[in-house]
């Protein structure tokens, strides 16, 4: 059953990671809205909408929409999700839900009211890598999850006198305020932090965590990499055995193998020995590691009442609220530094 979009930003991001996933997934894009009114008429034209708007609230009362979609500012995002779900549409939105918690638990508080749901682009769940690893933990023959270590980097913002973190922490770290727990499975129930910054704008955290199950572990964030090389890598202990997921794309799953040196019949066991994972980049399939169409095609399910997968926006609640308590530790961390 083939579903009207209309669709809100027609940015770069939008245009090329998001829009291209809808008609795999027959969301098919009726209408489109940009303030910027060129990059709202071309994403119209690329995509075959009927109608561009430069307002959102004129798009959600174009007719015959069956959801909303939108990857814009995260104020936007909580007025067009409270204005879509007063239609009675369900509705997507990027990361960040909102600008803070109290806004995020507002569109979840209207999500529920209105009895549609409301995805949340926290693609990191989808990346193929980070799949497959959930996937080899929620087998039984894995054990208990002891713990998770990582680094999610970027490169510093662009800061006009006084450096401000909140792009950082709302559009970067909040990736893995979701991502480890759900990793971990389980929420966090302890957080605390290191602070280090060379210059204004360029800044590490080190993130120490305990989740709920017991899991422990540490992530460093931080805008003092270059994204020319790879900056995201995670590993996962169990008792005897560990996942390490490189650059998403890169999945090494150890287990417990003999020391074979000294055996003449040594092979490679499956059941024991390391397996590893690479996608090929040389198939012509068009396959996306990053996690987009995989998001999108849960969402699409969502969307149509079917049973999905996709992070939902009570998942952005908790992850706004593990955001602000961690911002709140890094405050602290500065005060102190101050002294």
């Amino acid at each position: 059953m083939t579903l009207n979009i209309g669709w809100i930003g027609c940015g770069r991001h939008a245009s090329q990671m998001l829009m291209p996933q809808l008609a795999k997934n027959d969301l098919r894009i009726a209408a489109v809205c940009d303030l910027n009114e060129q990059a709202a008429s071309k994403a119209a034209w690329q995509y075959g909408a009927d109608a561009s708007y430069g307002n959102f609230r004129d798009l959600i009362n174009h007719k015959g929409l069956d959801a909303i979609g939108m990857a814009v500012g995260p104020e936007v995002h909580h007025d067009a999700a409270l204005a879509a779900l007063a239609k009675g549409l369900p509705v997507f939105i990027e990361k960040p839900p909102a600008k803070d918690l109290a806004s995020t638990q507002e569109i979840a508080d209207a999500a529920d009211k209105a009895g549609k749901p409301v995805v949340v682009g926290f693609m990191k769940r989808y990346a193929t890598g980070n799949r497959i690893a959930r996937n080899i933990l929620k087998a039984p023959e894995f054990g208990p999850i002891m713990g998770l270590s990582g680094y999610y980097m970027n490169e510093p913002a662009y800061f006009a006198g006084k450096a401000d973190y909140s792009s950082f922490y709302l559009h970067h770290c909040v990736h893995y305020m979701d991502l480890l727990p759900w990793m971990a499975g389980a929420p966090f129930a302890d957080l605390s932090v290191r602070v280090n910054v060379s210059e204004p704008g360029h800044i590490l955290v080190h993130l120490g965590f305990e989740c709920e199950n017991g899991s422990i572990g540490s992530v460093a964030m931080g805008t003092t990499q270059s994204r020319g090389t790879p900056t995201e890598s995670m590993t996962i202990m169990g008792d005897h055995k560990r996942i390490e997921i490189q650059n998403i794309i890169h999945v090494k799953y150890f287990r417990h193998p003999p020391f074979k040196a000294d055996d003449r019949e040594a092979t490679l066991n499956p059941n024991v020995d390391t397996l590893c994972w690479e996608p090929n980049f040389t198939a012509a399939a068009n396959e996306d590691h990053k996690g987009y169409a995989a998001l999108i095609a849960d969402a699409a399910a969502a969307f149509r009442g079917e049973t999905s997968a996709a992070p939902q926006i009570h998942d952005g609640v908790v992850a706004m609220a593990s955001l602000e308590h961690m911002t709140a530790l890094i405050e602290q961390e500065f005060k102190k530094q101050k002294k």
